[in-house]
């Protein structure tokens, strides 16, 4: 009768029959090494989907500045509203459109590159809703590109540490992609590569 208690326990604590490894579970997507840098975003800006998807309102910029000569990263343009892209030194207003200051260079909803609250450019045709945006940076010019066609719209004056940034407000929503691109980067030109310390 021991033995039969025991016996009821032990089904009762380990369950009956063989033992069996537990099913596999399934890994999540790898985090990519740049990201968008939730520490710094604007106070009302939203950012999901692994740290790529960036909605709300305000702007986010890139984990990693850019440091190694010649970078690239796209980002599409998932549902449109007012949104802005391109890239600012770390004393921008993450919480206000970019472009407007000496601190950010950036094309617009509306096709205008503009740097310091200035037009540099009008881009055309217009910029829509699945399109997707690319950006070369040498440390002396920005070019964008619009699936994969070079927009021929040079930002130069470029001074100092600076971020890929991306913002957003009234409904828009930007997936940035600092690897795995939707279009091959000009030659020479590479995903944002991360500063790695050497101990």
């Amino acid at each position: 009768m021991l033995g039969q208690c025991m016996n009821l326990v032990s089904s009762c604590m380990y369950g009956d029959g063989d033992w069996a490894p537990s099913p596999d579970i399934p890994a999540s997507q790898p985090i990519p090494d740049v990201i968008l840098d939730t520490t710094t975003m604007g106070q009302e800006a939203v950012v999901v989907k692994n740290g790529m998807r960036l909605c709300g309102t305000g702007a986010a910029r890139g984990s990693s500045p850019i440091l190694q000569d010649k970078a690239y990263w796209e980002v599409k343009i998932q549902q449109g509203g007012i949104w802005s892209v391109g890239i600012a030194t770390p004393s921008a207003d993450l919480n206000k459109d970019l472009g407007l200051d000496h601190c950010s260079w950036a094309v617009t909803h509306n096709g205008i590159v503009r740097t310091k609250g200035q037009q540099e450019y009008k881009v055309s045709p217009a910029i829509e809703e699945g399109d997707v945006l690319g950006f070369s940076y040498d440390h002396v010019e920005l070019n964008i590109f619009c699936n994969g066609k070079n927009l021929d719209t040079p930002v130069l004056g470029i001074k100092g540490t600076v971020f890929p940034v991306f913002f957003v407000d009234e409904g828009a929503i930007l997936d940035a992609m600092f690897e795995n691109f939707n279009h091959q980067p000009p030659t020479g030109f590479e995903r944002i590569m991360i500063e790695k310390t050497v101990l």
